[in-house]
């Protein structure tokens, strides 16, 4: 079983995957063109990347040793 430290970071990897596979699918059809002139579209991927990082913030330098996958977010 997880300790919840592990628990805990596997959750914040769960929403880093969850929120990047949402900015790729905003951004599936789109040319940059449209980034450029859809405020709501540049908001909405904005925010999509915020919550990336801050969950990439609450990772312990543990964390990010122990998956070294997330390539030192």
């Amino acid at each position: 079983m997880c300790s919840m430290t592990q628990h805990d970071a596997i959750v914040r990897m769960r929403h880093m995957l969850d929120h990047a596979k949402e900015a790729v699918e905003l951004l599936s059809d789109k040319e940059k063109s449209d980034l450029a002139c859809n405020r709501v579209l540049e908001l909405a991927l904005v925010r999509l990347i915020e919550i990336v990082g801050e969950a990439a913030n609450r990772l312990t330098v543990e964390d990010q040793s122990r998956y070294p996958f997330l390539g030192g977010i």
